[in-house]
């Protein structure tokens, strides 16, 4: 199963992957008119830790995640490797925000949970974080 890998090595900080990610999420097809003067909420997020190291913290999509496990609507679940939310499923009690412990599940801006599923329901299916890392610090890879 592929899922994405960071580098922090490589890794600049730079945020775009967050600015793709909310974009690609969006259902706008303009950049400019999906993101221009919101604040965004991108499923990746950028960590920027002690002596100049960032990294990005997306889900790992778990063999046995915690997540899945806890969420009390099954609005969580895991398909293929993938662990997807069910939006109209949610309401929103963040128990799974709780549980994992990578800290990659986020409430979004309706108040339910969103969290990274690969960019899947996206028109060419592959991460646009991954994509648009103009460092190549973010990479889709089976390991």
């Amino acid at each position: 199963m592929k899922r994405i890998y960071v580098n922090e090595d490589w890794c600049l900080g730079c945020h775009l992957c967050e600015y793709y990610c909310a974009f690609a999420n969006s259902g706008i097809d303009d950049m400019a008119k999906a993101l221009k003067g919101i604040a965004i909420h991108p499923r990746i997020q950028i960590e920027e830790g002690k002596e100049g190291v960032s990294f990005a913290v997306s889900c790992r999509h778990c063999a046995e995640p915690l997540c899945v496990k806890s969420c009390i609507t099954g609005a969580l679940t895991l398909n293929d490797g993938v662990i997807a939310v069910n939006q109209g499923k949610c309401v929103g009690c963040y128990t799974c925000i709780l549980s994992c412990p990578y800290g990659a599940i986020m409430p979004s801006q309706d108040g339910v949970v969103q969290k990274c599923e690969l960019c899947l329901k996206n028109s060419d299916g592959s991460p646009a974080c991954v994509a648009h890392c103009p460092n190549r610090a973010i990479v889709y890879e089976e390991r």
